[in-house]
């Protein structure tokens, strides 16, 4: 289950309504929907494959992703957040195969190696199998960073890596961050979980009353009533805060969540003073900058330091990188004129 609902407005103007962040080229030269799916594909065969998103961006994910068709959609009606779409995933696979392990995948993450990644999900879809927990793939925090959940292993459950979860804390603020950086006892959720379908069900039923007491519309199969009254939660604040059947395994990879502008400073390469540059530009006494140009004349940027500068034809931002993850905050104050504009 690939997650690719959203517009990703943090890279406005690049990313757009009719062109959402899943179809852009931000970690590599393919679009971040096409890599994710490449890279699980040699251990999950497409016909297995759905893609969770709005039916809006069905169409452009489907040009950028040229092996899908409609039946690797599951088409959510309202977007609810990751808990809602996730439930109804895996009600909708349980209904198919009662036994079926679920990976559930964001479509705007950079990995590598791919094969590295690979085999830590099989082992994780194993110890899920085992265990009957729902696992999630913890990193090693590198920064103090507020805006990813938190991890605190508890005892191993076997030889191969997996650990009960003692502790899952989302989004703590920056002193906490710190502290946990420091500590070195935890990891960052990645967000990507491994489990039995059946095993989320029973834990809604357990843990997440607001959601449980939706199943009856999903078994009476009225998906638009179900998505029409659910809230909007993330999974990890509706059950794996509240669980006690939460596995957690190491990555074995490097891996990043491509959210912000300054986020693609950390999975492009760079010049040597540090510099990402996408389309035309020169840079002069410039150093840890991010530049996307879709214009056909040059961005100079000369004497700056850490600025994201984004040119498209009709409208130019620019912010320091530390500011990159309150874009939103820009967006609420702008003129709707100057912010629907069509990247």
């Amino acid at each position: 289950m690939v997650l690719a609902g959203g517009v990703g407005s943090r890279f406005w103007p690049v990313s757009t309504p009719s062109r959402p962040k899943q179809i852009l080229p931000l970690a590599s030269d393919r679009p971040l929907i096409a890599d994710t799916i490449e890279r699980i594909r040699p251990l999950i065969p497409l016909d297995r494959v759905r893609v969770l998103t709005g039916e809006p961006y069905v169409e452009p994910i489907g040009r950028a992703a040229d092996d899908l068709d409609e039946s690797h959609f599951l088409v959510e009606p309202h977007a609810r957040g990751t808990a809602p779409v996730l439930l109804w995933a895996a009600h909708h696979l349980v209904k198919a195969d009662p036994d079926a392990i679920m990976v559930s995948l964001h479509a705007d993450h950079v990995i590598q190696p791919d094969a590295a990644f690979r085999e830590l999900v099989a082992a994780a879809a194993l110890a899920a199998d085992t265990h009957d927990r729902l696992f999630t793939i913890g990193v090693r925090p590198t920064r103090a960073e507020t805006g990813y959940g938190y991890i605190r292993k508890g005892p191993a459950l076997d030889r191969s890596g997996a650990h009960a979860v003692a502790a899952f804390i989302e989004k703590p603020d920056r002193d906490t961050a710190r502290s946990y950086l420091e500590s070195g006892d935890y990891l960052w959720n990645s967000g990507i979980f491994v489990w039995r379908a059946v095993r989320l069900l029973d834990e809604v039923l357990a843990v997440a009353p607001e959601l449980a007491g939706l199943l009856p519309l999903l078994d009476a199969g009225d998906v638009k009533e179900y998505f029409a009254v659910a809230p909007t939660l993330s999974i990890d604040h509706a059950v794996l805060e509240r669980s006690q059947r939460v596995g957690v395994m190491d990555a074995t990879f490097d891996w990043d969540d491509v959210g912000t502008w300054d986020a693609v400073a950390r999975s492009r390469p760079t010049d040597a003073a540090g510099n990402v540059v996408q389309g035309v530009a020169e840079l002069v006494e410039s150093s840890g900058c991010v530049v996307w140009n879709e214009a056909d004349e040059p961005v100079v940027v000369f004497g700056a330091e850490d600025l994201v500068v984004v040119r498209v034809q009709s409208v130019t931002l620019v912010l320091p990188r530390q500011r990159a993850a309150d874009l939103k905050t820009l967006l609420d104050a702008l003129p709707a004129g100057v912010r629907e504009v069509d990247g």
